[in-house]
């Protein structure tokens, strides 16, 4: 029989970094969940990712047992690093902070295909582009799909 299900906690962490401080404490301890259980299973799952940000939703049982499905690091996270910029634009309509290529686009939307509600890279692509432009970063080139 399958376990009942008692809620979901999101939560943004770093890979191989978690601990017991907040924001992980607080947010596992209200649901009763042992919270350095969590944080061995993570921080051992995530070796290979030490100090990228992962979202991590976890599942909570009424047992106080748990499981957790770790997900790609985020569009913009991802578009950071490949651009080299510490933050977005605060204008990102007027001041432009730095620029992407339709290549890096597509590396990054093959990556997060798994994750994305979307079924061709195409579209993918396009969703990441638009995560670049509100964030104040320049695509370079024209689309492949416009060739």
């Amino acid at each position: 029989m399958a376990k009942e299900i008692s809620g979901f906690v999101k939560l943004q962490v770093k890979g191989g970094q978690a601990n017991p401080a907040p924001p992980i404490g607080p947010a596992l301890g209200s649901k009763g969940v042992n919270i350095m259980e969590f944080c061995k299973q993570f921080n051992a799952r995530t070796q290979d990712k030490i100090g990228k940000i992962l979202p991590v939703l976890l599942t909570v049982y009424t047992d106080k047992s748990f499981d957790f499905v770790i997900k790609t690091p985020p569009a913009a996270v991802q578009l950071m690093e490949m651009s080299k910029i510490q933050k977005g634009s605060k204008e990102s309509n007027r001041n432009k902070v730095g620029k992407v290529s339709w290549e890096q686009v597509e590396v990054i939307a093959k990556d997060k295909m798994a994750d994305l509600n979307c079924f061709t890279v195409e579209s993918a692509m396009k969703m990441v582009a638009g995560t670049a432009r509100s964030m104040g970063l320049t695509v370079d080139g024209n689309a492949p799909w416009n060739n």
